[in-house]
Formats: C-alpha cells, structure tokens, sequence
C-alpha cells in the first residue's frame, strides 16, 4: 500500500470534535485528495461508532471519490454507548466472528467493498494469533481488506502475531514529546522488519494549547523554533520533519481538521533534518544529552 506523505486522520471530524455536516465532509475529502493527501484513517469506536458512517454518506454521494483513496480502519476496542447496548463494560475483542463482523460494518458505513489497511486497535491479553490469522485470511481472500497490520503494539506483541501473519503496519504514538517507541523497542522492531510506521499525535496532541506547558515542551519548542528558521519554515513543521528523518520514514495522522494545517504537514516531510538537529530535539525533550 503507497500512503500518502501524511495521513488525514477522521477521529475529530464526527461526533467527537467538529460534528461535520455530509456537506463538509465532502468538501475536506476533495481538499485533501486534491492536495495529495489520499490517506484517511478511520475506526471503528470513532465518534462512539458514528463517524465512519458519517464519512460514508459523502462518499456514496459521490462513489468517484473512493477510487483516489486509500481507507484504513481499526477494530477490538468495544466501548460503552448507547450505540453498543450488548458492550455491558470497556473491553477487548479480537476474536475472529469479532473481526469479521466489525469490518463488514465498517464495509457498509463507509459504502465501499474493501478496506485498503486493517488494524487491531489495541492488544488484548486474550489475543489468539491462529484466529486472527484465520479471520485476516477469510477477508483478504474474499478481497474485503488489502493489507492486515496492528495499532499500539509493542515489540512482544507484534512478535506473536508475526509467528502466523504477516504486519503491514503499526500505529502508535510517538513525537519530539513522547519518545518511549525509540526506546522500548517499537521502531526498532519495526525498522528490522519492515513494518511501516504510523504516528497518532504526531505534534503531542493538546500539548502545545495547555496554557500551563511542561517545561519539556517548552523546551522542544524553543529547539524547534531556532531549526524552523534555518530552514525557512514553522516549528510545527519541523516536528513533523522530526518523525519522517527517523530510518523507518514515519508516516504522521494528524487529527486537524484544517484542511491549511494538513497541506502544511505534507509539505513538511520533504525536509530532512541533520543528525545534529534531530539530536538537538532529542536533547530538548529529555533534557540531557545522549548517553
């Protein structure tokens, strides 16, 4: 699967964040495909089960659309809400019937025959990597999703998946603020086994709009601003840079729904910072140098 530069991420766009209307949905898929960005991240959970079939109404509207696209959802967090009234606490599932029958709803809620990517939401300690390789293989054959990968993972999970299935991806979460994936094994895991690598809050999340700031964050940004003007651009950019300088190339979500801040962070991934400057924001949030 080729992803676009970055990933439009959906999880703000619905219920939980901007409430779009179809209209507007509409209007930000073409904003995004006709910017280059191809790539929507979707699942299952989102807007408490809402938000991928609000996205699919713009997308039967127009079934053109689907064809300049590239889907991926997740699944195996079952959450309390009216709209699950079977879900009696927040659980796990990624049982085969479990897998099967979220995707087929997800097929329907978003009016097209495949998903591009499919991912695990979370691990589960109850997890069975002969039946979710039996569940992959029923929908890969009957051309129902393309590619299979996983979400949060860490590098002994994805070990025991990879016994049985093939990993085509792995979402996690990682920035210049939290950087426990390049220490616990997760990057390099994923370098040494071609697994592509997705990052959700790629800039921190809610970090940088807290009106009390860590002093950490305060210094990445101070780092970041100083980089930003050797290389003519914005300290949010430089962040993203930060991630697709890393060996494994990682391919940031944003969760925006500024169409201006999503044409920005694709042009962002075509600067390659030094080893000297993505030290220094490495140096920025941990506060020390290198060992």
């Amino acid at each position: 699967m080729q992803f676009s530069p970055v990933i439009a991420g959906t999880m703000s766009w619905g219920q939980w964040g901007s409430a779009f209307s179809t209209d507007q949905y509409s209007r930000i898929i073409h904003e995004c495909v006709d910017a280059g960005v191809t790539t929507f991240d979707h699942a299952d959970i989102y807007g408490h089960y809402t938000t991928e079939e609000d996205f699919g109404r713009a997308l039967a509207a127009e079934p053109g659309l689907r064809k300049q696209m590239q889907l991926i959802t997740k699944c195996g967090i079952c959450m309390v809400t009216p709209n699950r009234p079977e879900h009696l606490i927040k659980s796990y599932d990624t049982s085969k019937r479990h897998i099967i029958r979220s995707l087929e709803r997800s097929l329907q809620n978003l009016h097209t025959d495949h998903i591009d990517l499919l991912l695990i939401h979370r691990p589960d300690p109850l997890m069975d990597p002969s039946e979710i390789m039996d569940a992959v293989d029923e929908l890969k054959n009957a051309g129902k999703i393309l590619l299979f990968g996983v979400s949060n993972f860490l590098p002994r999970h994805m070990e025991l998946l990879r016994s049985v299935i093939k990993l085509e991806a792995n979402q996690f979460e990682i920035s210049a603020f939290k950087t426990d994936a390049l220490y616990d094994g997760t990057t390099d895991y994923c370098l040494q086994h071609h697994i592509p690598c997705l990052a959700w809050s790629p800039i921190g999340g809610g970090l940088l709009t807290k009106p009390d700031q860590p002093e950490f964050v305060r210094r990445v940004m101070g780092v970041a601003e100083i980089i930003a003007t050797a290389h003519e651009t914005t300290a949010d950019n430089i962040l993203l840079a930060w991630l697709g300088s890393h060996p494994t190339k990682i391919i940031p979500v944003l969760g925006t729904t500024k169409i201006e801040r999503i044409i920005a962070a694709k042009e962002a991934m075509a600067i390659q910072l030094t080893r000297e400057e993505w030290h220094m924001i490495l140096r920025a949030q941990r506060g020390k140098e290198v060992d």
